[in-house]
């Protein structure tokens, strides 16, 4: 189905880039802009940050991330290509096929279960494609992004249509149904796994369509210098953990960088 064009007022595409790579601004410019007609509302603010990851050893190097906000609504696509140009096409053929979808669900994409079926949101190449993060010896990683902000009352639904349209790996929110802090991640090709402060019955959470199964372990109760212990340990992307000082829900990351990052809860309940 061909996708009608909208006709918004244009907006300067930024690009910001962390390396020396030659001719990638020009390029990441004329390729993101050359999508924007397909939002299907203003978009407000457009920026493509080029990296380049340090390990001599990695198969896709170049990091190519978009941001959009589409009239007030965050959209965000991260793809990694060999060189600059692989990296730009990546993210061109992402976020165009991210705003096509939301183009087509805009009006009542809350609520909605995201499709499971091929060339959908979360079944393009995307998981194969995404950039891992350096291996930086751990007595030299630092937490150097630390988010802190009111977590959202969500469904499974809404937590699962965020995730996707903002490509993350995790999604920390507050369900709406059980009041418990959580976190929502992908769980291969069965769907989403959720992880609570302390599990819930399926029967106990808000209603929802999206294929979900639900972690039987309680969040560990760690400081934060002891999720950074447990993350180093691991091989997992991430911590959810229940802050010992603050009484919620905490999230402890890799950053691509090697370093950490912390997404904490602004609010106490």
């Amino acid at each position: 189905m061909r996708t009608a064009k909208t006709r918004h007022p244009a907006v300067d595409v930024q690009v910001v880039r962390h390396q020396q790579l030659p001719g990638a601004d020009d390029y990441a410019r004329e390729k993101i802009t050359s999508l924007l007609h397909l939002a299907p509302a203003p978009v407000l603010f457009a920026r493509v940050r080029l990296t380049k990851h340090p390990d001599p050893s990695v198969a896709r190097p170049v990091v190519a991330q978009a941001n959009l906000d589409v009239n007030g609504r965050l959209v965000r696509a991260q793809v990694a290509g060999a060189t600059p140009r692989e990296a730009i096409d990546r993210l061109e053929a992402t976020l165009r096929h991210r705003l096509e979808r939301i183009a087509e669900h805009w009006e009542n994409r809350r609520g909605r279960m995201p499709s499971t079926a091929p060339h959908e949101w979360r079944h393009g190449t995307e998981p194969a494609q995404r950039p891992g993060y350096f291996p930086r010896p751990a007595d030299e990683r630092e937490i150097i992004r630390h988010k802190t902000y009111a977590l959202s009352h969500a469904t499974i639904d809404e937590a699962a249509a965020d995730l996707e349209l903002m490509d993350y790996d995790f999604h920390l929110f507050t369900e709406t149904a059980t009041g418990k802090d959580s976190v929502l991640y992908h769980d291969g090709a069965a769907g989403f796994r959720l992880a609570q402060i302390t599990p819930s019955q399926q029967t106990a959470l808000a209603p929802h369509r999206v294929p979900v199964s639900i972690s039987p372990q309680p969040a560990p109760v760690l400081s934060t210098a002891e999720a950074i212990t447990r993350l180093a340990l691991t091989d997992l992307p991430f911590v959810f953990f229940l802050d010992a000082e603050r009484g919620r829900g905490s999230v402890l990351y890799h950053r691509i960088d090697g370093h950490y990052g912390l997404i904490t809860s602004a609010d106490q309940q």
